[in-house]
C-alpha cells in the first residue's frame, strides 16, 4: 500500500521534475581588446561566486594572423604564465589544445592538454557553448551556457504478451523513463574594443 503524501510511480513526473533552468551566471567576465602591430591584447577582469567569491585578472597575447598556432596568457594574481595552442582538430568532431605553463609561486612547471568536441563538453550528454550577441561594433555580449540532458527511455519484453494475458495478468509492455533536462546559464562576458568603436563612428554618416 502506497504511503500518503507520495506520488503514484504511475503519475506522470512534473514539468519541474523534467526541466531544471538556471539563469543566474556564476561568472561575469569583462574582457578589454586592443589590436597593436598585428597582435591582439586582451585584459580580462573576471568575477567568480562559484564555488567560492573570487576574483582574477588576465592578460592573453593572440597573434591576428590566420596561420597563428599560439596564444600567450598571463595571470597576474596567481603568478602564473602560460603558452596555448590553438584548437587543433583530431576527427571532424574532436579537438585537443596543449600547452604549458609555469607558475612562480610555486615554481612549478607543467603541461597542459585538453579534449573538446565541436558541441562543448562531452557531445553525449552534455552541451556546452557561447552565443554571442553584438549589440553594436566594438561591443559584445557573449552568453556561456551548459545543457546537461538524459534522453527517454522505452524499454518492452514482448514475451510477456501471450502467457500474461492467458493468466489475466495486466501488466505493461512498455516501459519508458521520460529522460530530464538540467540548463544553465554559466557566464556572461562584456568585451568592448574600442578599434572596432573608432572605425564604426568613421563610417557612420553624419547627421
Amino acid at each position: 500500500m502506497m504511503e500518503p503524501g507520495l506520488p503514484s510511480q504511475d503519475e506522470p513526473a512534473s514539468w519541474d521534475e523534467l526541466c531544471d533552468i538556471n539563469l543566474v551566471p556564476s561568472e561575469l567576465f569583462f574582457k578589454f581588446r586592443k589590436e597593436i602591430e598585428g597582435i591582439r591584447i586582451g585584459v580580462n577582469l573576471e568575477f567568480y561566486n562559484a564555488p567560492i567569491n573570487d576574483v582574477q585578472t588576465k592578460l592573453v597575447l593572440k597573434p591576428l594572423s590566420a596561420e597563428r598556432q599560439w596564444k600567450f596568457i598571463c595571470k597576474p594574481i596567481r603568478q602564473e604564465i602560460r603558452i596555448q595552442s590553438k584548437k587543433i582538430p583530431l576527427t571532424k568532431f574532436l579537438n585537443i589544445q596543449v600547452g604549458i605553463g609555469h607558475n612562480f609561486k610555486t615554481n612549478a612547471l607543467a603541461w597542459q592538454w585538453k579534449l573538446n568536441t565541436c558541441l562543448g563538453g562531452d557531445g553525449i550528454s552534455r552541451i556546452r557553448n557561447k552565443t554571442t550577441l553584438g549589440l553594436f561594433p566594438g561591443l559584445d555580449f557573449r552568453f556561456g551556457w551548459r545543457a546537461d540532458f538524459v534522453l527517454p527511455e522505452v524499454t518492452g519484453d514482448g514475451r510477456k504478451l501471450g502467457w500474461h494475458r492467458a493468466l489475466g495478468k495486466d501488466e505493461s509492455l512498455f516501459n519508458m523513463k521520460t529522460g530530464r533536462l538540467d540548463a544553465s546559464l554559466d557566464r556572461i562576458e562584456t568585451i568592448v574594443n574600442p578599434d572596432l568603436m573608432i572605425v564604426h563612428s568613421r563610417e557612420s554618416p553624419e547627421l
